[in-house]
């Protein structure tokens, strides 16, 4: 096969592998009643006048199944902490003695783990559309090698390969989708 076409290839694999990497990380967002450090991810923090992720300015655990407990390295973030969590509108009270600030995480009704669910299914496509306009690009970046020289074999041979990849890697975002789902309606 025509290296330029490789070179194509190994670009689109790589693109995938990150767009199912980024639907991961955005399922892992979507909490399943279960309390994971990992549902304060996307929260920011004003650090001396900078905006910095709540990991880099705290020790972020779970005490149980339904505790989350953020400790600040320094006790002066505490109130800044806690009006992130509040603004970030990610469902969570916070609850601060002075020195650590607690989430409790509350059981998911069925209404809510329904709506959890759709939320699934919507980053699912994202993950979904993303891949075939990685395969799009692709298929495009192959056609056009036409001119360097690639035979019109080649081209049928990459955009084959390119379809296999797609394939795979929907597969993969089905996957996690369906681990998701599952995780949201186990009670």
């Amino acid at each position: 096969m025509n290296e330029l076409i490789s070179l194509e290839l190994d670009d689109c694999k790589e693109s995938m592998a990150k767009a199912v990497t980024h639907t991961e990380s955005e399922l892992t967002k979507i909490r399943a009643g279960k309390a994971s450090p990992s549902m304060l991810d996307g929260i920011s923090v004003d650090y001396y006048g900078s905006m910095t992720p709540l990991s880099q300015v705290s020790n972020i655990n779970t005490t149980d199944a339904r505790t989350i407990v953020v400790q600040p390295w320094e006790r002066t973030l505490i109130g800044t902490i806690e009006k992130a969590i509040i603004d970030s509108n990610i469902g969570l009270n916070p609850q601060n003695d002075g020195s650590i600030i607690r989430l409790a995480v509350p059981p998911l009704t069925e209404e809510r783990r329904r709506d959890l669910v759709k939320k699934v299914k919507e980053e699912a496509e994202k993950g979904r559309v993303a891949i075939r306009n990685i395969r799009k690009d692709t298929n495009e970046g192959i056609k056009k090698l036409k001119n360097d020289g690639a035979s019109e074999d080649e081209i049928k041979t990459g955009e084959a390969e390119v379809q296999k990849l797609t394939d795979a890697y929907i597969v993969k975002v089905d996957q996690l989708a369906e681990l998701k789902e599952k995780d949201i309606m186990t009670v």
